[in-house]
């Protein structure tokens, strides 16, 4: 497989993924600067669409961006051997789950999301495409996430909160209401600081 995108999260990607057993071809960078990231060279081109790769980026928009770009790769999914996932969870191709995780019980998880280290996602959520919860961060149970939304590091939501796309909930922030789309949240509890367009 290959890993698109040569970064720090890169780097724990390929460990995700030599831990589920997948050997790893190269990684994809556009910066000329980078030749090779832990052992594994970097290539500056794109190769050939009937390969299987996985984003190793964090940024949202610019994973849609690259999907938007080549709709014709195989994506693989990955899931580190120390989560803890219920037989009932779905989750969708291009996702990674790392390291520490737990995600209870009937929890659907769409494309191309992060489920980063330690987070812990309760029953009946939903993520819908390119979603990033970070480390730490907890849903409670009936949480749905909105396309696009980042989840900061050790952010708090409650149950039956629904985040819309494309918003931003600030490292160690505690959502207690719904957040309407565009929207970055920060704070304990949180309180919207900025709204944007969702043109992307």
């Amino acid at each position: 497989m290959y890993l698109y995108g040569a970064s720090g999260h890169g780097k724990v990607v390929a460990e995700v993924a030599e831990e589920s057993g997948y050997n790893i071809e190269a990684y994809i960078d556009e910066n000329l600067s980078k030749e090779k990231v832990l052992s594994y060279p970097v290539l500056h081109d794109v190769p050939p669409h009937d390969i299987e790769v996985l984003i190793s980026i964090g940024n949202n928009r610019i994973r849609k961006r690259i999907v938007d770009q080549n709709e014709l790769f195989k994506y693989v999914t990955l899931v580190h051997p120390k989560a803890v996932i219920s037989k009932r969870v779905k989750i969708g191709e291009g996702t990674i789950v790392m390291a520490g995780v737990t995600i209870n019980t009937v929890v659907k998880i769409g494309k191309h999301c992060i489920v980063n280290t330690n987070a812990s996602i309760d029953h009946d959520c939903i993520l819908d495409d390119f979603v990033h919860i970070s480390p730490n961060a907890a849903l409670g149970g009936n949480v749905h996430v909105g396309e696009g939304s980042h989840v900061g590091i050790g952010a708090n939501v409650i149950q039956g909160i629904t985040i819309g796309k494309w918003c931003t909930i600030g490292a160690g922030a505690v959502i207690i209401s719904d957040v309407p789309d565009g929207c970055t949240v920060v704070g304990n509890p949180g309180k919207v600081i900025k709204s944007k367009s969702l043109k992307i």
